[in-house]
């Protein structure tokens, strides 16, 4: 790995992989760009949604996180930390495909952002295991697909109970 280098406008510039990666600028927040990054899945779903159906975009996530392994790899790489802070289009595909599988209006979508933020920052069994040792492109973007799927899992016990 290279030397860690702060990412901002001009490091994102020169690459599309980093503009993937870190959500087209979602990932720069100085603060909880995880959850910037989130928001951006959330309002480009959003946007999607008009045009799209929850079936469609769950299909656009397999090409969505195909792009994920090849510019987080990259991004990381150039960043020295192979799952820097501001590489957040992890979040951003795992929350459409999260979305695509919840029904519901703007309350189960909010329970939805609470409950995948929250699984993704504790990182419960496996997910840090794994974390831990798949330290590429494909680690990045599969941790929060199972955060998701924690996620999907506490919504669907949710709706059977109520």
């Amino acid at each position: 790995m290279h030397l860690r280098v702060k990412p901002d406008l001009a490091f994102m510039r020169p690459k599309l992989s980093r503009w993937v990666a870190l959500g087209f600028g979602s990932g720069l927040a100085p603060k909880a760009p995880g959850t910037f990054g989130t928001l951006f899945g959330w309002v480009s779903w959003l946007m999607m949604s008009a045009w799209l159906s929850p079936s469609q975009i769950l299909w656009l996530c397999v090409p969505a996180f195909l792009l994920g392994i090849w510019a987080c790899e990259r991004t990381g790489h150039a960043l020295g930390v192979h799952d820097h802070g501001a590489i957040v289009w992890d979040e951003v595909v795992a929350f459409w495909m999260l979305l695509s599988l919840t029904p519901g209006g703007w309350a189960t979508q909010l329970a939805a952002f609470v409950l995948f933020r929250g699984f993704d920052i504790v990182k419960p069994a496996p997910i840090r295991q794994l974390d831990a040792r798949i330290a590429n492109g494909f680690g990045v973007m599969l941790d929060d697909i199972l955060a998701a799927g924690y996620a999907w899992l506490v919504l669907a016990v949710w709706r059977s109970l109520v």
